[in-house]
């Protein structure tokens, strides 16, 4: 039997069975083959949320509200709950998720194994800073509730833990309050990465939400140009514009990747060129958190051999040349990518083990899967990270090289001693073996 696939449709891996956990059939029978791995709504990349023997639980059906404060703007729910109907729920009330990642189709469980992130990491941290308690599922039956003031090791270890802990059942989180559904946005357009540098820290000094597009195949003295989008929460205001959201469908997977040279130099060349607001505008919270939610099954342009999605974090000394490095090599060697987001993080700790997310700069650019020209590309932006002190996402990685993972997660030994034994990975079994 096919085993649900992740975003970008690589590695293609078929689990022994699949489980489907609902309100009513909120337990995991104990003939099932293991290991277990939950897997949420799909929109991890890679195999975090894969496995190749064993059993996928399916979480989706955990989505009920257990309870929720408007007048604190704490909800308790269960994993399977996606953020786009948390936001459904919370945002005509005054409430909004103080972190959210590029797309709200993600479920609340993935959001906490993989620690995501968002535009306000440099304010706000990420995902995991804003959940209060959780509650874990072990496969011997043991059900654990965790909190961050705990000091026995099971938030740090769950929170950016990859799913490797148990079940996560249901999670409290602390919403932010909004005056309504609106941001108030500027774009700024920058020639270079000596402009963006600049341009971002005065960004980030007086901005909640930052984060820029980069033209990942300019070269020379235009190397790294792009646009800043900076963002925060509209005030309350007499009159709003009226928003509808619309949306499109990719129909079909087409036989090859319709995202080639041709295609990314032209929809570089026109984005880089389009209008920009220096002075801000009204955006609705849809486009400016989830321009790609607006089209359904994006994913499939990359046709049927996939993509890959390589984003790294480097540490703030080294983050200048290289990032610089990175987009020189990416450039040169013709595989650029549309979807290249340079963002840098703040310096709040993490509190997840295995989290993602730390101070410095991190680049996240999508490939077609070209075989071996891609990873070639790869080894070669490897050699950058890891020269440099970084580190991959676990969350959009399908391929990286064990010594990276574990020079990029030093704790990777102490968490171990936290895994469920009945729970495992295609990625766990990849990088630590």
């Amino acid at each position: 039997m096919s085993t649900p696939h992740s975003w970008n449709r690589l590695p293609r891996v078929t689990a022994d069975a699949t489980h489907t956990l609902t309100q009513r059939t909120a337990s995991i029978p104990d003939d099932l083959p293991r290991p277990l791995l939950a897997h949420g709504n799909g929109r991890s990349y890679g195999d975090v949320c894969l496995t190749e023997q064993g059993t996928l639980v399916l979480t989706r059906g955990l989505d009920r509200f257990i309870g929720f404060d408007p007048l604190r703007g704490v909800l308790r729910c269960e994993a399977g709950v996606t953020l786009a109907e948390i936001l459904a729920l919370v945002v005509p009330r005054g409430w909004f998720l103080p972190c959210t990642p590029g797309t709200r189709l993600a479920t609340v469980g993935g959001a906490i194994a993989n620690d995501v992130h968002g535009k306000n990491h440099h304010a706000v941290g990420s995902f995991g800073h804003h959940i209060r308690a959780l509650e874990l599922w072990r496969s011997d039956g043991t059900i654990l509730e965790c909190r961050p003031e705990d000091n026995n090791g099971w938030f740090a270890a769950t929170v950016g833990g990859l799913g490797l802990t148990g079940l996560i059942r249901w999670a409290e989180l602390q919403l932010m309050p909004i005056q309504n559904p609106w941001m108030w946005v500027e774009s700024q357009r920058f020639t270079n990465l000596d402009e963006f540098w600049s341009l971002n820290r005065y960004a980030e000094a007086h901005w909640p939400y930052t984060v820029a597009w980069i033209d990942c195949l300019a070269q020379g003295k235009a190397q790294g140009r792009g646009i800043l989008l900076a963002g925060q929460h509209a005030a309350a205001q007499t009159e709003l514009p009226q928003f509808k959201e619309r949306s499109k469908r990719i129909p079909a997977t087409p036989p090859f990747s319709l995202v080639n040279g041709f295609s990314l130099r032209a929809f570089n060349t026109l984005y880089y060129r389009q209008p920009v607001k220096p002075q801000g505008a009204l955006t609705h919270y849809v486009p400016y958190f989830y321009p790609l939610d607006a089209i359904q099954h994006w994913n499939r342009i990359y046709g049927r051999r996939g993509f890959y999605q390589y984003q790294c974090v480097i540490p703030p000394r080294e983050a200048e040349a290289a990032t610089a490095a990175l987009l020189e090599t990416i450039a040169r060697l013709g595989e650029g990518s549309f979807l290249a987001v340079l963002k840098t993080f703040g310096r709040k700790p993490s509190l997840g083990m295995l989290s993602f997310p730390r101070p410095g700069t991190t680049l996240a650019l999508d490939f077609p899967n070209r075989g071996d020209k891609t990873r070639h590309l790869f080894e070669e932006l490897d050699a950058i990270v890891r020269e440099a002190g970084g580190a991959l996402y676990p969350g959009k990685d399908a391929r990286m090289p064990a010594s990276l993972f574990q020079s990029g997660y030093p704790q990777w030994e102490t968490f171990k001693k936290f895994i469920d034994p009945g729970f495992s990975s295609r990625f766990w079994q990849r990088v630590t073996s």
